[in-house]
């Protein structure tokens, strides 16, 4: 074990010795450690199990912490304090920042043409699967695949999180994310930053999800489909087409049942802002005018006073691109009569 820590840059010192004053007490099992001496090298503490294997081309930051059975790949790279707890595997070429936790069971990479990288103060929940190979039936073995994941996400247990099908494309995943346990985020999505997946949250592939949305449980998300900022999808959903920004939708085929306001208070939308959506959405989605929701929109965009409102201009737009001609356009809605 001390030949193949030393081949391990940068750690190039290891002592057998056990400092328990110095290891993490999140890993109790620890026995017979390699340690680097601080004096000597001017590092943290690091530490690798006897049972786990890692290989000599691997490249560890200083004070990293590999537990049990872990495994870490000849292509990766882990960054400074990461802590890989028992059972825990690094494959393919995958760097992984920071200060980045992988709990039991956790895999992150694969041997596969492509990368993975990972950015700071991530969490790998139990049992997730992050980096490996899409199930996209037209994905060519050989193919390079990718996948970015930003800092200060929560990946929880049992979640998978794919690369993309193409080598021009990326899945992405962005920053202060909660993906919470079984949830899927399959091929080329696109996540924004601090979104909330509820447990059993299923995205299907080029699913794009902006910021600060929150899906409840058990919702499914249909290929191609535009997530917006600020939106809360209920419980069971199933969800065909795009959701606009701010906007509220349940249903076993989604329909848009409101505005977000609840969502939009807590992230700081003023009174006056709400107002203002609310009347728009009041013109666009419960008007007893007959016409279609292009002519309501042409009508909405010449009250210059709502579209004065950014958040009122934004929803507008958020509408009106869903219509382009690749993309699948909004949610079913419900008329005045009907609601």
């Amino acid at each position: 074990m001390t030949s193949l820590v030393s081949n391990c840059r940068p750690l190039s010192i290891a002592v057998r010795h056990l400092y328990s004053r110095c290891f993490s007490t999140s890993l109790p099992y620890v026995k017979n450690e390699e340690k680097l001496n601080p004096s000597e090298t001017g590092t943290m503490c690091s530490f690798i199990h006897p049972s786990a294997v890692v290989h000599p081309d691997a490249i560890l930051g200083q004070g990293v912490s590999i537990g049990p059975f872990c495994t870490i790949g000849p292509s990766t790279k882990l960054g400074s304090a990461c802590k890989l707890y028992p059972g825990s595997h690094v494959s393919g070429n995958t760097e992984i920042g920071d200060s980045c936790i992988l709990m039991m069971g956790a895999i992150v990479g694969d041997e596969l043409p492509g990368r993975t990288v990972i950015g700071c103060n991530n969490i790998i929940g139990h049992h997730a699967v992050v980096g490996i190979k899409c199930q996209d039936m037209k994905y060519k073995s050989g193919t390079e695949c990718y996948l970015e994941i930003g800092d200060h996400n929560e990946i929880r247990e049992y979640a998978s999180v794919h690369r993309s099908s193409l080598p021009n494309e990326r899945t992405i995943v962005g920053d202060n994310n909660l993906i919470m346990g079984s949830c899927h985020i399959a091929h080329d999505c696109k996540v924004g930053n601090s979104n909330i997946f509820a447990n059993n949250t299923l995205l299907a592939g080029h699913v794009i999800v902006e910021d600060h949305t929150h899906t409840a449980g058990a919702t499914v998300i249909h290929q191609f489909c535009h997530i917006g900022s600020f939106c809360f999808i209920g419980g069971g959903s199933v969800v065909s087409q795009d959701v606009p920004k701010y906007t509220m939708v349940s249903g076993e085929r989604a329909e848009l049942r409101g505005l977000n306001i609840e969502g939009l208070r807590r992230r700081g939308f003023s009174a006056v802002e709400i107002k203002s959506l609310r009347t728009a959405y009041r013109k666009l989605f419960m008007s007893s005018d007959v016409g279609s929701i292009e002519d309501r929109l042409t009508q909405l965009e010449k009250d210059e006073e709502l579209v004065r409102v950014p958040a009122v201009y934004f929803m507008v737009q958020s509408i009106r691109d869903s219509f382009a001609e690749d993309r699948r356009g909004i949610c079913k809605y419900r008329s005045w009569s009907g609601s």
